[in-house]
């Protein structure tokens, strides 16, 4: 964790009874300055009147009077007052919720977490621990624009664009039955970009068709070498945009190259999400319907975030149900949270298909994974994406440790 000798906290909090146990826990991690106030009123005072312009933290409840801590984080975020967030309240979970969607790391301010009160030093040691990930090892986001489409087909005739593969973990046994391939960018001279860099300016152009069926190779020709090596029951995930979702000519190239790898269907699974289903309805589904036939699956990603997921759920032949991670992580803390996810996991099950859960963070949300009975896990609590090179070592280094997850869920549920 940081050194926070030299860091500054400003605690807004009106019961001073919660202030001061904040204050204290604060103290107890070495920051050098504690600012406390009663209010978002108090704390905008508090920062003029000590003269220290931009805090690094500031921890404020929601519901305070004078000035509510919603207004508080918009003068923050406005006069750029702070570098970091953190959000509290005793109330209904879902305003933290709300905090949440505000969009607030693309006004340069970081959440890194809301907390149910009363505060816990583990609850506290969590969202600083973010704020260290944050500074050590997120590189600056660089524009989309800047990069032509004249650079990003020579991007593309280069090979710069690569298959990173993060594994898809079975709940109730630890053992690895899938990856999904996500496109990376290896340049020259920025280092590995994340999609953020290149998909917004690839969509709806002419690349994003030889794009994907550069990720598409990339994916099936390690499926089969990860086949020889004796992982015969591994899967591979791959994304489909919409262009591509609705273009029949592009579906008959997927099962010629399938075909050209000597890969068997049922060891790819296309991903979709809602929207792209929508964006051209009848012909999708179209699609779909024949991808099925050849014998693929079919998962519908981000699960729960569009305005009838359950109607596309309920007329395409999916086999898998990707539960989006905004409804896993930190699900065994939010009630609302773990009622959407049960009912997800419940519905899976209900209509056939296997339950993957994104975005698993925390041990608490994997425990709380079995005991629903989800299928497949998938997230950073499990493993990071990773270069395709890397996987046979990753699950010979890990095989205990997943197992011993399994096992600790296991034995929980036995007790």
């Amino acid at each position: 964790m940081n050194n926070w000798t030299n860091k500054s906290v400003l605690i807004v909090e009106d019961s001073s009874v919660q202030r001061t146990h904040l204050a204290g826990l604060f103290k107890s991690l070495n920051f050098g300055t504690v600012l406390e106030a009663c209010n978002g009123v108090d704390a905008l005072r508090v920062l003029s009147t000590h003269g220290i312009g931009m805090v690094d933290l500031v921890i404020t409840d929601l519901d305070m009077p004078h000035m509510d801590g919603i207004e508080l984080i918009n003068h923050l975020s406005d006069r750029q007052l702070t570098k970091h967030l953190i959000v509290t309240s005793a109330r209904d979970p879902r305003m933290l919720e709300v905090v949440e969607s505000m969009g607030l790391d693309d006004a340069g301010m970081h959440l890194l977490g809301t907390v149910v009160k009363p505060v816990k030093i583990t609850d506290l040691l969590t969202t600083l621990q973010r704020a260290d990930h944050i500074i050590s090892h997120s590189p600056a986001i660089l524009d989309p624009s800047r990069f032509d489409l004249a650079e990003l087909e020579t991007a593309l005739e280069q090979g710069q664009f690569i298959a990173f593969f993060q594994p898809k973990i079975e709940v109730a046994t630890g053992i690895i039955k899938g990856v999904e391939a996500l496109a990376r960018w290896r340049h020259p001279e920025h280092g590995i970009l994340s999609p953020l860099h290149f998909i917004p300016r690839i969509e709806g152009s002419p690349l994003m068709e030889p794009f994907t069926l550069a990720i598409v190779g990339q994916s099936l020709r390690e499926l089969v070498n990860w086949h020889h090596a004796g992982l015969t029951s591994i899967k591979v995930s791959i994304n489909l945009s919409a262009e591509n979702l609705a273009n029949l000519g592009f579906i008959e190239r997927l099962v010629s190259i399938t075909n050209a790898y000597g890969v068997e269907p049922e060891s790819v699974i296309w991903e979709v999400t809602e929207t792209m289903v929508m964006s051209n309805l009848s012909q999708c589904l179209a699609n779909l319907v024949r991808l099925r036939l050849k014998g693929f699956g079919l998962a519908m990603d981000d699960y729960g975030i569009g305005y009838s997921s359950m109607q596309q759920l309920s007329r395409c032949p999916f086999t898998e149900l990707k539960i989006d991670r905004a409804f896993v992580d930190g699900a065994s803390e939010r009630p609302n949270r773990l009622v959407i996810l049960e009912s997800s996991i419940d519905m899976g099950h209900r209509l056939g298909v296997v339950t993957v859960a994104e975005g698993v963070e925390a041990l608490a949300d994997w425990g709380l994974l079995q005991e629903l009975g989800c299928d497949i896990a998938q997230g950073y609590l499990i493993a990071k994406p990773m270069q395709a090179s890397e996987l046979l070592d990753w699950i010979d280094t890990n095989r205990v440790r997943l197992q011993s997850l399994a096992k600790r869920a296991s034995v929980k549920n036995s007790v």
